[in-house]
């Protein structure tokens, strides 16, 4: 892990928003860094693995049109806010995070590489659009995901003022 994404996950954790992170099809790199830093019990209450069809179903209450989109992805940050605020053993901020994305695969997928990531906050949902390039490679991708959820993390925590990918020219980042 390099030094400056270890300090930057630090910083988080001694930041008093408490977590819940729901995430599919990318973004499990970023669990392992929270969970790598200590202090990791001080931020994450739980994180929601939504890799099957069916598991991203039962998070929404019902199955998506689409699973890798904008509204899949606040959706599952308006759930994952519910659910800190149920696990949540103290006064403080709370964070629901969603995200879903496509990544390269070794079968036939209509669609581009593509993540979408919102965060929500008490009434509030910010939401990013990454499109990423095929040519990265299923692992490239995963780090890039992770980053951005790392990133997106640490600006609602008020450790960053924005997000920073190391993006290639056919990609791009939107705020939403």
């Amino acid at each position: 892990m390099e030094e400056d994404l270890q300090a930057l996950v630090g910083r988080i954790h001694a930041m008093p928003p408490r977590v819940v992170y729901a995430f599919a099809g990318a973004g499990s790199l970023a669990l392992w860094w929270l969970h790598r830093v200590a202090g990791s019990s001080r931020t994450l209450l739980e994180a929601i693995d939504c890799y099957a069809p069916r598991s991203l179903e039962a998070l929404l209450g019902a199955p998506p049109t689409q699973s890798v989109s904008a509204e899949v992805a606040r959706a599952m940050a308006v759930r994952a806010y519910t659910r800190a605020s149920l696990l949540s053993d103290r006064d403080g901020p709370l964070l629901g995070v969603g995200c879903t994305a496509a990544l390269a695969t070794d079968r036939e997928r209509r669609g581009a590489d593509r993540c979408f990531l919102a965060i929500r906050e008490a009434n509030v949902v910010y939401g990013y659009t990454l499109s990423m390039n095929r040519e990265r490679g299923r692992e490239e991708q995963e780090d890039l995901v992770s980053r951005l959820v790392i990133g997106a993390i640490a600006v609602m925590c008020g450790v960053r003022d924005d997000v920073r990918l190391a993006l290639r020219s056919d990609e791009d980042l939107f705020c939403w």
